[in-house]
């Protein structure tokens, strides 16, 4: 009997939960509880077959996405919580599937994902938002570790992350995960499915790690060009790279152009001159 065809355990509802352990949302954790089965649902289908994956999960809260991850018969969830009272509101979950969900208490920040689980691996997660950012860049420094990452971001985030050249959302986070990551803006999230509601609209992104970055580039000479270019976002190139003291030409690109106008293999060559200039490139 496989995780899909074993019947599941009988547990309370969410809101229970809540009332139990005093599980009132705390601003400085990011909290924001998504409770709406049907949605924690479609975001676990969303993240593809599950049932030979170990899913990492960051910020579970009371478990409602928790749930819907091993109903889609993940093999195996990893949940990192740093809030003690919604470790202890897990741990009857945990209870219900003792071989398949494992409770970490501790911080996201501070955890080495590729060392919890072994491969094959993905992320899915509602994301605490005032860490998410940091959070993604780290598992972007590791992408070939997961074979997806399926999480929630504010909205204007997850604009950020698929947006094109030429648009005003298209920026330093837009080429570094495309650089790395096939990006995908799966569906919005209205504030009103969460507890408390943020003030902010959500939506989930599929990144899909690539097999090879999509141009070679040095991570840090990357992050620099892009930090400058997009910096100065109406300045030509020329002026806006000028503290880096590199040419645009070097790389083949007119410096009269500005930096949202770029492709993201078009930044990397940047990178690339950067690099060798400074003598860093591999």
């Amino acid at each position: 009997m496989n995780a899909l065809t074993m019947p599941a355990p009988d547990l309370p509802p969410l809101r229970d939960v809540i009332r139990e352990f005093g599980l009132d949302a705390r601003r400085r954790l990011g909290q924001h509880f998504l409770l709406d089965q049907n949605l924690t649902a479609r975001i676990a289908r969303s993240a593809g077959d599950l049932t030979r994956t170990t899913v990492i999960e960051v910020g579970p809260g009371p478990g409602g996405l928790t749930r819907s991850l091993l109903a889609a018969g993940a093999a195996r969830v990893v949940a990192i919580e740093k809030d003690e009272r919604c470790v202890a509101a897990l741990s009857g979950l945990a209870a219900a599937y003792p071989d398949r969900l494992s409770v970490i208490a501790g911080d996201a920040l501070e955890q080495d994902f590729a060392g919890l689980a072994p491969p094959p691996r993905c992320v899915v997660a509602n994301l605490p938002y005032n860490i998410a950012t940091p959070l993604l860049l780290g598992w972007l420094k590791t992408a070939d570790a997961f074979t997806g990452l399926t999480l929630m971001f504010q909205k204007e985030v997850a604009d950020r992350m698929v947006a094109h050249p030429g648009t005003a959302e298209y920026g330093r986070l837009s080429v570094v995960v495309q650089w790395l990551c096939t990006a995908e803006l799966l569906f919005h999230v209205d504030a009103r499915a969460f507890v408390p509601p943020p003030q902010v609209a959500s939506a989930v992104v599929g990144l899909t790690p690539r097999a090879q970055p999509l141009a070679a580039a040095d991570w840090t000479a990357l992050t620099q060009v892009t930090a400058a270019a997009f910096g100065q976002r109406r300045k030509m190139l020329r002026g806006a790279l000028r503290s880096l003291d590199l040419a645009p030409e070097a790389a083949g690109i007119d410096g009269r152009r500005r930096g949202e106008t770029l492709t993201v293999a078009e930044f990397c060559a940047l990178a690339r001159a950067h690099a060798a200039r400074a003598g860093t490139a591999t």
